[in-house]
């Protein structure tokens, strides 16, 4: 299985369990913006951050096992991390929160 593959494994089901928690909780248009900025930033760090490694050689990838597109120097598999816990984490946040209040 390719990173690639298991990305988009790992980002449907972080998708779909972010869509049911922000249904059940009742978050609007302006709470998914939010998101959005968030998983903006974090790609942009994690683009940064990776690169740096990888020029500093800290550790490498199967070339067999990538898709071949970088951004700088880190393969865009490596975007499904950030993109995933900057979906989780605020509908979990947010569905317990509101839990909480009813």
């Amino acid at each position: 299985m390719s990173y690639a593959q298991l990305n988009l494994v790992f980002l449907a089901v972080a998708g779909v369990v972010a869509v049911v928690l922000t249904r059940r909780a009742g978050v609007g248009p302006r709470w998914w913006q939010a998101v959005a900025l968030v998983v903006v930033v974090l790609a942009v760090l994690t683009v940064v951050f990776d690169s740096l490694m990888i020029m500093a050689d800290l550790f490498r990838y199967d070339d067999d096992l990538m898709i071949g597109l970088d951004l700088w120097l880190t393969p865009v598999e490596d975007l499904a991390w950030p993109i995933a816990a900057g979906l989780l984490l605020p509908a979990l946040w947010t569905w317990l929160g509101r839990k909480d209040e009813r």
